[in-house]
């Protein structure tokens, strides 16, 4: 028994068709794909907006303001006349000699010059001194520290016979009383610059009174010259209630 065959259900009937029809569909996704085209997205601004072909702007018009013009400058003074007198006075011109001799020119010898010499006025401290000043009195002690104590007890002696003690009761003043003396024993023996400082202007010019009335001493020495000695002396007592 023979099969038989329907011819609608052949399959190579239409093969051709579908050949065309598949390879014009290729041809197409071939062609789209070689003219698709992609851009970068850092190329593209999506936040600018670019309207110069559709905007125009609209100018305001506003009224321009005409300044006045500035004010014309000041006319320019007068120039200053300057009148010109005439000298009348001669003015003798000074004439600068000069002063480079000439080889025939004979040179005088100068004389000596004495140049005086001029002594200066040295203070030593008493401390230091090498011959202390010699108050009246002293000039039996031997050596200069004895002469320096002897006219220490000459001066506090001479200083509590001349003293007004009662000058401080006079004054209000009680209790323990200092007043510091400095004087000057030039190199002539006399007593300068003195000085007093104490808690009233009385008892300074009581102390001033008394150290002016010290005698003439012998001046010290440095160095066998007089000089000048500087000296100080405390001086305290008790006022009596």
């Amino acid at each position: 028994m023979e099969p038989k065959k329907n011819h609608k259900s052949d399959v190579s009937r239409n093969s051709s068709i579908y050949f065309a029809v598949g390879l014009a569909l290729m041809l197409i996704v071939t062609n789209m794909a070689i003219n698709y085209k992609t851009y970068d997205k850092s190329d593209i601004a999506l936040d600018q907006l670019n309207l110069d072909d559709d905007l125009e702007e609209e100018i305001p018009i506003t009224e321009q303001l005409v300044q006045p013009p500035p004010p014309p400058p000041p006319p320019p003074a007068a120039p200053e006349i300057i009148e010109v007198v005439e000298d009348e006075e001669e003015v003798e011109e000074t004439v600068i000699e000069s002063t480079e001799t000439e080889q025939d020119t004979e040179i005088v010898e100068v004389e000596d010059v004495v140049v005086e010499e001029v002594e200066e006025d040295l203070e030593v401290p008493f401390s230091v001194i090498e011959n202390v000043p010699v108050f009246p009195g002293c000039e039996r002690e031997k050596n200069n520290n004895a002469k320096r104590q002897c006219m220490s007890d000459k001066i506090a002696q001479f200083v509590n016979k001349k003293f007004n003690t009662d000058l401080a009761g006079d004054l209000g003043l009680s209790g323990r009383q200092r007043i510091s003396v400095f004087f000057k024993i030039d190199k002539n023996g006399n007593i300068t610059n003195v000085g007093a400082r104490a808690p009233h202007p009385g008892l300074e010019k009581e102390a001033k009174r008394v150290i002016g009335l010290l005698p003439k001493m012998q001046p010290g020495k440095q160095r066998g010259k007089p000089v000048t000695v500087p000296y100080s002396l405390p001086i305290l007592f008790q006022v009596q209630d």
